[in-house]
Order: structure tokens, then sequence, then C-alpha cells
């Protein structure tokens, strides 16, 4: 049974990755900050599979410890799913406070690769690490110089993590738009009902999860079309 471990997956676009894979016969490693959503959503995922839960911050080393040590000596595919936005309405960059940027950049950028470092010596030739993204990280929006930086170094990290892990299949995915909680949050007071739900993108990640493409970056829509 492979094993994934896929963090930020207690709602949104983790949860329901997770409830794909679950059903795909995978084991599963999830976290998340919030305790109380996160066992809701194991307990859902143990009626289909194995899956450890460990609610923690993965800005923090010894929750990242934690989780690779749950995942125990293969892991297959690593999910860096888990994001903040930062201030809500979100504020130019002449006006961003520092000390919130680097919080973003601690979250989005610095704890993938943190676990990364960690999950790389367990994981076996061919297996995957799959960024989730955000076309904020290529597209100037006003008012996204945060979030969108943060997801920029992401990508770029990711690239380099590819081309120095051959081995291995490292993907840097954007989801697209997706009617979730952190999406509101950056259109406070707005209906985002239009927006699709995230269960819309999984299609394209499993694509990639479960295909042989090269390592790059993607939109989930795009491969979907593909896959078609």
């Amino acid at each position: 049974m492979p094993t994934a471990l896929i963090t930020g997956a207690s709602r949104g676009l983790g949860l329901a990755l997770a409830r794909s894979l679950a059903g795909g016969g995978w084991r599963l490693v999830i976290d998340a900050r919030g305790s109380e959503d996160l066992y809701r959503a194991a307990e859902e995922l143990r009626e289909l599979t194995d899956v450890a839960a460990y609610p923690g911050d993965v800005a923090d080393g010894w929750h990242l410890d934690g989780l690779v040590d749950a995942a125990g000596d293969r892991i297959d595919l690593l999910v860096n799913n888990a994001s903040v936005l930062g201030p809500s309405p979100q504020p130019p960059l002449a006006d961003y406070p520092i000390a919130a940027l680097a919080h973003v950049y601690a979250v989005n950028v610095l704890a993938p690769l943190a676990l990364a470092q960690r999950a790389l010596p367990r994981m076996p030739e061919g297996a995957t690490i799959l960024n989730v993204t955000s076309d904020a990280a290529v597209e100037p929006y006003e008012g996204w110089g945060g979030y969108g930086s943060a997801k920029a170094a992401l990508e770029q990290l990711t690239a380099i993590l590819a081309a120095e892990n051959p081995r291995l299949r490292v993907y840097a995915v954007d989801p697209g738009d997706m009617r979730t909680r952190m999406h509101q949050e950056a259109f406070p007071g707005e209906d985002i009902s239009d927006r699709p739900p995230a269960e819309d993108s999984v299609p394209g990640l499993l694509t990639l999860i479960e295909g042989g493409r090269p390592s790059g970056r993607y939109a989930a829509k795009d491969v979907e079309r593909v896959a078609a």
C-alpha cells in the first residue's frame, strides 16, 4: 500500500485529494492546524484506508519530524498543500507588515522545503512531490504581493528540487480558483459562490500523481483537459 503525506488536509483541496487517494488504496498521513476538523476528516477517511492524523503547524520543525516518522520508512507521495494567505484584506507591498510577510514565507515557502528535506531520504525512485501553488505566482495581481511572491518562490524552489532530484517527479500545481475558506478570506464580504468546489481540481492532480508526466509546473485544469 503506497503512503501519501498531505499537509492542510482537514478541508478544501487537501481533504478532497485525500478522499480520492483513500478510495484508491493509499495509506494517508495528514495534518492541519485545527485538531477538531482534522480528526473529523480522519474519522471519515478511516472508513476507506489507514490514516494517521497529526494536528500542528508546518512552520514547527518538531511537527514536521512527527509527520515523517508517522509515514514510516517509505513515502511515495508528498503533497505540500498547507498555506496561509496573510493579512486580509491584503495590503499593498508598500504597507505590508514585514513580520506578517515573514510568517507567510515561513509557511508557504520554508515549510514545504523543510518537509521535503525530511521526506527525501524515504522517497523511492519514481516517488512524487506535489507543491500546491497559484496563478498569483506568475500574475502581478494588485494586493497579492505577499502571497503571490511566496508562491513564486515556492515554484522556483520546486523547479530546482526537480533538477536536483531527477529520480523523482516534482510538480508545482496551480489548482485554479476554488470555493474554499482561504479564497473567501482573500475577498472578505464578497460572494464567491460562483467559484468551483475544490473537488473539481482533483482530477488534474490525480493525473499527475498516477501518470508519468515529467517534473514541472502544471495547471490542474490543463492536465485534466489533456488527460481527457
